[in-house]
């Protein structure tokens, strides 16, 4: 099965920070298949917020959404939506 991936930008100021990093974890935790998020060769489980921190994205950071499955479809483009809205803080 081919994975599936989009680019983003983070746009809020705060970059990618707890609260937004909760957001995308309890999204990714919907997904029947795992949900990566990358950022200059690093992957880590978007259903983990621990491990989104660790990635460390400031404003202006491009990172990848990446789905195992087409099932997942959806919550790759409400990631995506939600990174693309600012997380609501702009």
């Amino acid at each position: 099965m081919k994975q599936l991936a989009r680019d983003v930008v983070i746009i809020n100021k705060l970059g990618l920070h707890a609260r937004s990093a909760a957001k995308i974890a309890a999204m990714a935790g919907e997904a029947h298949h795992p949900i990566w998020l990358e950022k200059d060769g690093q992957r880590v489980d978007a259903a983990s917020v621990i491990e989104i921190l660790t990635l460390m994205c400031p404003q202006g950071t491009q990172v990848t959404v990446v789905i195992d499955h087409p099932d997942d479809t959806g919550i790759l483009n409400a990631i995506v939506k939600e990174i693309e809205s600012g997380f609501g803080e702009i």
